[in-house]
């Protein structure tokens, strides 16, 4: 039963699928839905599918939804994330076709455990320990703020579990590009692209969403200082406030209409 003083709203997330999720929690958005549809343009065909801190469901769902993976598995350590993950799960009746394990995806012996995927996507938290109060809610401070690490932690957590020449597709803050540059750099991954969410026309990106590939053994990666990813930049509004074209595409690319 919902808890009177935790409520929670039943929401659309692909044309198929819909997650539970607090009204006063931590809430998919922009970039969940960006994460998972960059994934879907540069996966394979019914790829092995993980999902790094999964929260509660909603790029490891929309990812099953449009590329019906071989196999899809998600990890989450936070509790309540991670009740909402299983009860979006069975709500959509993907218990048994979806796999997730609570943990943290910095634990060695977990990741070991998970075997080898060609697709991992992510979505960290974009505040570093120190530089914001986290929320006294533990479910939107662990969505925020670093608390299990950030960026680098996922960069090193989807190196560990990536087939070679996997892709690799996380979102960072679009105004500390070098974090993921460095990291991918040291972990022998190549940058292809970087999409940077600009969420209305004139404003400075958000976040963006950076795919990378395990580079074949052997191969030789760019320096940072080299980087040569292609860049695209994806506009959520319009200058006078209304949806772009961009926003709708991607809403019908999930199976949405244009209304919400």
């Amino acid at each position: 039963m919902t808890d009177p003083d935790d409520p929670l709203t039943d929401d659309a997330l692909t044309g198929r699928y819909r997650v539970f999720q607090r009204k006063r929690g931590h809430r998919y958005s922009l970039d969940d839905v960006l994460t998972a549809y960059v994934a879907a343009q540069v996966s394979r065909e019914t790829p092995q599918h993980l999902d790094l801190g999964c929260g509660i469901g909603s790029v490891l769902l929309m990812a099953h939804d449009v590329l019906s993976p071989a196999r899809s598995v998600g990890v989450e350590a936070q509790e309540i994330s991670f009740a909402l993950l299983e009860k979006n799960l069975a709500r959509n009746e993907l218990s048994a076709r979806v796999e997730v394990v609570r943990g943290d995806l910095r634990d060695e012996a977990l990741r070991a455990g998970l075997g080898r995927f060609d697709l991992i996507t992510g979505t960290p938290p974009y505040m570093p320990v120190g530089t914001s109060t986290p929320s006294p809610d533990s479910q939107r401070a662990h969505a925020r703020v670093e608390l299990r690490g950030g960026i680098e932690a996922y960069v090193d957590a989807a190196v560990a579990c990536a087939a070679e020449d996997a892709f690799i597709v996380l979102c960072g803050d679009a105004r500390t590009p070098e974090r993921i540059r460095s990291q991918a750099h040291a972990k022998g991954l190549t940058l292809v692209s970087r999409t940077d969410a600009i969420p209305r026309a004139g404003r400075d990106p958000l976040f963006s969403v950076w795919v990378a590939r395990k580079a074949q053994r052997g191969a030789e990666t760019a320096r940072p200082d080299q980087a040569a990813e292609r860049v695209e930049a994806f506009v959520a509004r319009k200058a006078d406030g209304t949806r772009t074209d961009d926003y709708y595409r991607v809403r019908a690319f999930f199976g949405l209409p244009r209304t919400h």
